[in-house]
């Protein structure tokens, strides 16, 4: 039998308080995200990459999704540290990752330092940069997997959807941060104190970011400790016990489960390449339709397009901040039919009347799936930065409930598996200066996290309680796998319509090397095949009613 000491605990004196620190380090990571979605692409293309050799390094996410997150989420749900299952994942792989930002942001620097010769110094600096995203990729993929297990671990049932709102509006909040720091002039503005170019600096601030968000959460969460597991001979033991587990578990999913992610399956072949190109795709409609000749000729054409496709994301991010405080407010949570959310007194005549009518969260995410491939549908017919701008914008809220959605799922379904008993079970408190509570997970009502051999299903289904890293690790191999299918089309699209290097960054190249710019932009039609997607996800999500 598995045995525990100790509760979770947040500090704070409200529950706004607590949510904001639980999530914080959500600031961090999807800051990170932001500056390699949006500068790394250009970044290589300046180095002379072509788009379909770029777009094989971005091969990057999925792979350490797919190997990192599982495997991490597995390691973290048995470990029995002082500190707790999961905090010393996020602590150790957040100063990784800003170790590997700063390597990345001064590639060129580092290399030069080591091998002055300019020829020789090109293609070293090339292959230091792409083995830096990878290793930034694998490093922050173990602090999301314990980020998210973190939240479930913490929560009950009836706090899973606040829990997965919070994490959404942190992570418009990072997005936004992200795109305005790139918007500006950063060297003009700080000097050449944290770097001489756009980028660096980026790095620099990404880097310091993610460390001292990830640290305020591990010092305001504090966990229960697992002491020992229970030894179960039907679990295979050595080193691939890991993997087995993880295996046996996709094997014998739940049915809802299953299908949570298959939906998440079908839409992230769409999101992926607008997540990772859009920016670029603004950033060269607007080279290719709109820029003056000064634009043009600049002499930091990766900061002009860097700046210009995070001005355009400035107000994706706003919608998408907005979306994440208010959506959670007219949308019924999946757990209880009876819950309702608490608006703030100025909202709450305005929301009391939308509650007979308002959706709930799985009919949400239907629409959201449509609106994306509605409005991706028209990628390859934007011919100016404003309409590929308005688009993305259309994005926005989609991108909200896509985020949202899954988790808030999972989440619920992984407690109800555990033994918890929502509104009806012992409770505990979450912070103690407070009078908010959680389940007691301990308690009798919930035998099954005890010992699941003993829970009165006796399915191996009921073990799972706790298993939430092994569970969000599944889900994020049905989130990388559609972004390898993503890697393999766009490497072919790219292949075929756009060969050589890039016109507008690659000036060091000679002008036969260039790509032609007629005909729609490849990444356009990448975009326009993940509206085709977007499209079989909602057909994939639909299923849920009937489950």
């Amino acid at each position: 039998m598995s045995r525990w000491i100790g509760q979770p605990d947040i500090k704070g004196s409200t529950e706004a308080i607590r949510m904001a620190l639980l999530t914080l380090n959500t600031i961090g990571i999807t800051f990170v995200w932001g500056v390699e979605q949006t500068y790394c692409t250009p970044y290589l293309l300046s180095l002379g990459l072509t788009k379909s050799k770029t777009s094989l390094v971005w091969i990057a996410g999925p792979l350490s999704g797919l190997i990192v997150q599982p495997i991490v989420g597995a390691l973290a749900d048995e470990s029995t540290s002082k500190w707790g299952r999961r905090r010393p994942f996020i602590i150790v792989g957040s100063i990784l990752s800003a170790l590997c930002l700063l390597t990345l942001g001064f590639t060129k620097e580092i290399v030069g330092y080591f091998v002055p010769d300019e020829k020789a110094a090109q293609a070293l600096t090339i292959s230091a940069a792409v083995l830096s995203i990878y290793a930034v990729d694998f490093s922050i993929n173990a602090v999301m997997s314990a980020a998210r297990s973190l939240v479930v671990d913490t929560l009950p049932i009836d706090k899973q959807q606040t829990g997965s709102a919070w994490g959404s509006r942190m992570s418009a909040i990072g997005h936004g941060i992200a795109y305005a720091t790139g918007a500006v002039d950063l060297p003009a503005l700080l000097g050449t104190t944290l770097g001489d170019s756009q980028f660096k600096q980026l790095t620099v601030i990404a880097a310091l970011g993610l460390v001292f968000t990830c640290g305020v959460t591990c010092w305001a969460v504090t966990e229960r400790i697992l002491v020992a597991t229970r030894h179960d001979p039907r679990k295979e033991e050595g080193g691939f016990k890991v993997i087995s587990q993880i295996w046996y578990t996709i094997v014998h999913l739940p049915p809802r489960i299953r299908a949570i992610c298959m939906a998440q399956f079908w839409a992230w072949i769409g999101w992926f390449p607008f997540l990772f190109y859009s920016t670029t795709w603004i950033g060269e409609t607007y080279f290719r339709y709109d820029a003056v000749h000064q634009a043009k000729d600049s002499g930091d054409a990766l900061g002009e397009i860097g700046r210009v496709g995070s001005e355009a994301f400035i107000i994706y991010s706003v919608i998408t901040f907005f979306g994440s405080w208010i959506l959670p407010m007219v949308i019924r949570s999946p757990d209880d039919e009876s819950y309702t959310h608490r608006p703030p007194k100025s909202l709450q005549g305005f929301v009391e009347t939308l509650n007979r009518y308002k959706p709930d969260l799985l009919t949400a995410w239907m629409c959201a799936h449509a609106t994306f491939a509605g409005a991706m549908f028209f990628a390859p017919f934007a011919t100016s930065f404003r309409f590929a701008t308005l688009l993305v914008c259309l994005c926005g809220l989609p991108w909200n409930i896509a985020s949202w959605a899954p988790s808030a799922f999972l989440g619920v379904e992984v407690n109800k598996l555990s033994g918890a008993t929502g509104h009806n079970g012992p409770r505990r408190r979450l912070s103690r200066d407070s009078n908010m509570e959680l389940e007691d997970m301990n308690g009798p009502s919930s035998p099954s996290l005890l010992d699941p051999e003993d829970s009165r299903s006796g399915s191996k289904s009921s073990s799972t309680g706790q298993l939430s890293g092994v569970y969000f690790g599944i889900l994020n191999i049905y989130t990388t796998i559609p972004q390898f299918i993503g890697t393999i089309l766009s490497t072919i699209i790219f292949s075929i319509l756009e060969p050589g290097k890039s016109p507008e960054l690659a000036h060091n190249a000679h002008p036969d090397e260039h790509h032609g710019t007629d005909g729609p932009n490849a990444i356009s039609i990448c975009l326009f095949i993940g509206a085709c997607s977007a499209v079989v996800a909602v057909f994939a999500t639909r299923k849920l009613k009937y489950l």
